[in-house]
């Protein structure tokens, strides 16, 4: 074999080995695309019962415009529903804390009760503010079962600020942070109901 025919030889071999690539590449994007769907939606669903829904929320966004609030910003929602019925919505919700933003997800269910919290990201002080990124997480649990009007709004606030909430210890402006982000979102549920479960709620 001669010079020229390897230097062909070697360039169809490359050729033939990046196209398998391409091509497999391009066959796995789909099946790496629906893992990843599959870790977001146990990530982002772990707020809510597996049993109570039967769509697939991350599927059915919620139209919201990013919309700022008294303490923070909308910046998306899903929807879960069970038999076409709405059940509950996560709102995704920032708020600043003491370090940068923190986006929380925040599942409400259709009848304004918070179902819980969960922090996405955040950039809080280690040992301190970021221990709200710990899952599961007694701090956060706190809120589950409170709505908009359960405390009233004084009381959407910590124990040393006369609410009703203690604070992550030596983190009062984190915990601050995530209060009033927990609040504004179930202010925003309710005011936003019909929008956001596509009918008016009952019960």
């Amino acid at each position: 074999m001669n010079r020229t025919s390897s230097i062909a030889l070697l360039v169809l071999l490359a050729t033939l080995g990046l196209g398998v690539t391409y091509f497999v590449q391009l066959g796995s994007a789909p099946r790496i695309a629906a893992e990843q769907r599959l870790i977001d939606s146990r990530n982002l669903l772990d707020l809510i019962a597996p049993d109570s829904y039967d769509n697939q929320p991350l599927e059915h966004p919620i139209k919201l415009e990013t919309t700022a609030l008294t303490n923070s910003t909308v910046l998306g929602g899903y929807l879960a529903t069970r038999d076409d019925q709405p059940v509950a919505v996560l709102l995704r919700i920032q708020t600043i804390g003491y370090a940068g933003a923190i986006d929380l997800m925040i599942a409400v269910d259709a009848n304004g009760r918070l179902l819980g919290v969960k922090t996405l990201k955040q950039s809080e002080t280690p040992g301190l503010g970021a221990r709200i990124a710990d899952w599961p997480n007694s701090w956060l649990q706190i809120f589950s079962g409170k709505s908009r009007t359960e405390p009233g709004d004084s009381g959407w606030a910590l124990k040393k600020d006369q609410g009703q909430f203690d604070q992550i210890a030596g983190a009062t402006i984190t915990s601050r942070a995530v209060i009033n982000g927990v609040h504004d979102a179930l202010r925003y549920f309710d005011e936003h109901r019909q929008q956001l479960l596509g009918k008016p709620a009952h019960g």
